[in-house]
């Protein structure tokens, strides 16, 4: 599904050969793949082709303006989750008819900002922001329309961080509530209730979780019908899980399968929220080793990316293949090899600043490149400047060329915006 190979013992992205770029730009460095970005995205439009979807991808998973302008291009919407996403799209050449704003905690200047734009639609999350909403629209003298988010209860199996659709999360309202509060939509009336929102959750890699929720929906929706209302848009949210360790995830056609007999028969728009399936494995961190140090029985290989590089490890357990660029022997062929066993560790002053723990590692010496697979999601986009460590450049590579698309940032950036 992506484009990173190794040829010869030397990891390619596309055509390019990585310890050269690594040269060329310093380390660490996000690299990015074009054609994979590319390919995840027509496998979803294939995919799910019957249903004619609004794909907004999830700016939130990696929000570079080239990653957005390419997309923008694929005729891509946008999902975000705030105004400096929705500028940033729009600073993209992303139509704003085709944005979607969720979040639970929008701002009254964001949302005056995103009425005024007359964005596609809003997530709404609670009955209090639907009050603002209103307010809003009967001053700015417009209508909105708005997306109810729905909370099914559905547990997706995945990491408690990322579980957005049982009960006890923050996100959405439960059904009973929903009932009540589209019960009560005549006093908006500056809102149109255009559709229903369930995104459960993220990295899920099973359909099972799907099912269940848009089973949940699809009653929900056929109730409204009933008593009056018809429910034009499903929002079915993202999450798709991605391969990090290989094999745990399911493809686009499987999730489209899984849910076609559930949302064919309704003839709704469909709307869909893909991030981390569409970049997660479009991306890589490329990092050096520092150190390689001894303590007791214990190897650290110590690397110049750190946890404000990438934060997910440490965040979510997140796990992370982690190979030289030019190791002795492919990954797929470590298995029966006689290997010790490492933590690869940054030098950031934190306990949990590692990118993985234990793992069976070839020996490597100061100065050799490694390769952190599947970083394209939610790897630079949530990178901080923690111990005052410049943030990385970013680096997208097209066939046998590649331009950086964000600048390494200086030590005088640090301090740039204090007075």
């Amino acid at each position: 599904m992506d484009f990173f190979a190794y040829r010869d013992r030397e990891l390619f992205c596309e055509d390019v050969q990585l310890d050269d770029l690594a040269e060329s730009v310093g380390t660490p460095a996000y690299v990015y793949s074009r054609q994979t970005i590319v390919r995840h995205y027509r496998k979803l439009e294939e995919a799910f082709a019957w249903a004619r979807p609004l794909i907004c991808y999830s700016v939130k998973a990696c929000a570079n303006l080239a990653v957005l302008r390419l997309l923008a291009g694929l005729g891509s919407g946008f999902d975000v989750v705030s105004s400096g996403e929705i500028r940033r799209v729009l600073k993209a050449g992303g139509d704003v008819s085709r944005i979607v704003f969720a979040g639970v905690g929008k701002t009254d200047a964001e949302i005056e900002d995103a009425a005024r734009r007359d964005i596609h639609l809003f997530t709404v999350e609670s009955e209090p922001e639907l009050d603002v909403i209103e307010q809003t629209a009967s001053s700015l003298h417009t209508r909105v329309r708005v997306a109810l988010r729905v909370n099914p209860d559905v547990d997706p199996h995945t990491h408690t961080y990322v579980t957005t659709g049982k009960r006890e999360n923050k996100f959405g309202v439960d059904l009973e509530r929903a009932r009540r509060v589209l019960a009560g939509r005549a006093r908006f009336r500056h809102i149109d209730f255009v559709g229903v929102h369930a995104h459960i959750g993220s990295q899920i890699t099973t359909v099972e979780p799907y099912v269940e929720a848009l089973t949940r929906v699809v009653r929900f929706v056929e109730e409204q019908e009933r008593s009056g209302l018809r429910i034009e848009t499903i929002d079915i949210g993202g999450g798709f899980g991605i391969f990090y360790k290989g094999g745990e995830a399911r493809t686009a056609e499987e999730y489209s399968a899984a849910i076609r007999p559930l949302l064919e028969p309704l003839e709704r728009h469909l709307i869909m929220e893909p991030g981390r399936f569409i970049v997660g494995n479009a991306g890589v961190l490329l990092t050096r080793v520092l150190f390689v140090k001894e303590s007791g029985d214990k190897r650290f290989v110590v690397v110049d990316a750190g946890m404000n590089d990438l934060i997910r490890p440490a965040l979510y357990e997140a796990e992370h293949r982690v190979w030289p660029t030019r190791p002795p022997f492919a990954p797929d062929e470590a298995e029966g090899k006689k290997l010790g066993r490492a933590d690869i560790v940054g030098p950031v002053c934190e306990s949990a600043d590692f990118l993985a723990l234990d793992r069976p590692f070839p020996e490597v010496r100061r100065g050799e490149l490694l390769a952190v697979f599947s970083a394209g999601a939610y790897g630079m986009t949530m990178s901080s400047n923690y111990n005052d460590r410049p943030r990385a450049p970013e680096v997208l590579v097209e066939g046998e060329d590649f331009r950086i698309i964000r600048r390494r940032e200086t030590l005088d950036d640090l301090t740039r915006f204090e007075i």
